[in-house]
C-alpha cells in the first residue's frame, strides 16, 4: 500500500480488500502507460491519486451508481471519471468513449489489467454511439450546454428515488456564465466539502436531471 493511494482509502474506508488491490495497482499502470503512450500530464501523473483518482470519486460522494446502471463516460481521455468508478460500482457497467484512440488503448490495457469486466471502451465519436444509458459522467470535456447537445439523445429517463437519471459532470473554475448559457435545471456541489486537499478548492460538480 503507498502512501499516495492512502489517501483515497482515508475517503472511501468501506473499499473492500479487491478494491483497494485495484486502486493500488492503478498508480503503476498508469506510470507504465504514460511512459509510452502520454495521456496524463507529467505534474499530474505523479499526483495521481488526488487529481485524478480522488477527483473522479467526487461523484460517489454525491450519488451511489444502483447496481445494473448504465454508464457513459465521454471523452474519458485516460479513464477518468470511468475507471476508478468502475472499481467503487463493480455491479454497474461503465462504457469509457474518447475520439483518440491511444487513450482507449491504455484505458483498455488498464482495464484488462485491473480485471474490470464492468468496462468497455471504445474509439468513437459520440455521434456514432447508440446505444442508452442512465447516467453521463464527464471531466472537463466540453462546456455544458455543447456535452448536452452531443449527448441528451442517449440518455433513458427514470425515477430512481435518490437521483433521476441525468449528468454528472466534473468541472472547475467560474461556472457562472456558463451554466446561465445552459439554462436548464441544475445543482452545483463543491467538491471542497468532501475533500480538504487544496486541488479541490475550486472544484466542483455539477447535476443535470433529465
Amino acid at each position: 500500500m503507498t502512501q499516495n493511494a492512502q489517501v483515497v482509502f482515508d475517503h472511501f474506508p468501506e473499499l473492500n480488500d479487491t478494491q483497494k488491490d485495484q486502486i493500488v495497482q492503478l498508480e503503476s499502470l498508469y506510470k507504465d502507460w504514460n511512459a509510452k503512450i502520454n495521456v496524463i500530464s507529467r505534474k499530474d501523473i505523479e499526483e495521481l491519486y488526488i487529481r485524478h483518482v480522488l477527483h473522479s470519486l467526487a461523484i460517489a460522494k454525491y450519488f451511489s451508481f444502483p447496481a445494473g446502471s448504465k454508464v457513459l463516460d465521454i471523452g474519458t481521455g485516460g479513464g477518468f471519471p470511468g475507471v476508478p468508478l468502475a472499481i467503487l460500482f463493480p455491479e454497474c457497467s461503465f462504457y469509457l468513449a474518447d475520439s483518440i484512440g491511444k487513450k482507449i488503448k491504455v484505458v483498455n490495457e488498464v482495464a484488462s489489467a485491473l480485471g474490470l469486466a464492468n468496462v468497455e471502451a471504445e474509439h468513437v465519436r459520440v455521434e456514432k454511439i447508440k446505444r442508452k444509458f442512465d447516467y453521463v459522467v464527464s471531466r472537463a470535456v466540453a462546456r455544458t450546454q455543447v456535452l448536452y447537445n452531443w449527448t441528451h439523445r442517449l440518455i433513458k429517463p427514470n425515477d430512481h428515488p435518490t437521483l433521476a437519471s441525468g449528468y454528472l459532470l466534473l468541472k472547475g473554475g467560474d461556472l457562472d456564465e456558463e451554466l446561465k448559457e445552459f439554462g436548464r435545471s441544475h445543482s452545483l456541489t463543491n467538491l471542497s466539502e468532501y475533500f480538504n486537499e487544496e486541488f479541490f478548492e475550486t472544484k466542483k460538480l455539477v447535476y443535470i436531471p433529465v
